[in-house]
């Protein structure tokens, strides 16, 4: 399986579980995932993470390769999902918003690709906002949270003996 992972799945391993001082073994995973060809993100997640400013926006500047660019077999999707958010009933704000942000990008790319998105977002119900596994789901795009994704990898973050 693949992967593409969520501007909230880096940030969230940044602030809180994983931090790059604590936990260098989950963003050793990630490089040596990406590198098998089973985990990526997209270049605007990585203008998203650029944007802190921080070591988080450094790692990503020095992994280029693990965020892909658009290619043309995402353009249809994105015609696709632009289709779906305009008329599933979501206020004009909310379809405004979502045109213009990463997750947008992600949900195109990730159905034209068929890959699996991983994101810490949950389905909700309301106008107000797109929410990344309520696109997947209209779009038949699995959707998985970061902890499903590690265990379905098998990921392990054993401290040396």
């Amino acid at each position: 399986m693949r992967y593409l992972l969520d501007s909230n799945v880096f940030i969230q391993a940044k602030n809180l579980h994983y931090g790059f001082d604590f936990c260098p073994a989950f963003w050793d995973w990630i490089i040596e995932k990406q590198q098998a060809g089973v985990v990526y993100s997209i270049e605007k997640v990585a203008d998203e993470l650029r944007a802190g400013a921080d070591e988080l926006s450094d790692w990503a500047d020095a992994r280029r390769d693990l965020f892909l660019p658009l290619d043309d077999e995402v353009v249809p999707s994105l015609a696709t999902v632009s289709r779906w958010a305009s008329g599933a009933g979501y206020e004009p704000s909310a379809v405004s918003t979502f045109l213009q942000v990463a997750d947008y990008y992600l949900i195109a790319h990730a159905h034209a690709h068929g890959i699996t998105v991983v994101t810490h977002e949950v389905p909700a119900e309301g106008a107000r906002k797109i929410k990344i596994p309520n696109a997947c789901i209209a779009m038949q795009v699995p959707c998985i949270s970061p902890y499903e994704m590690l265990r379905a990898e098998r990921a392990r973050f054993v401290l040396p003996a």
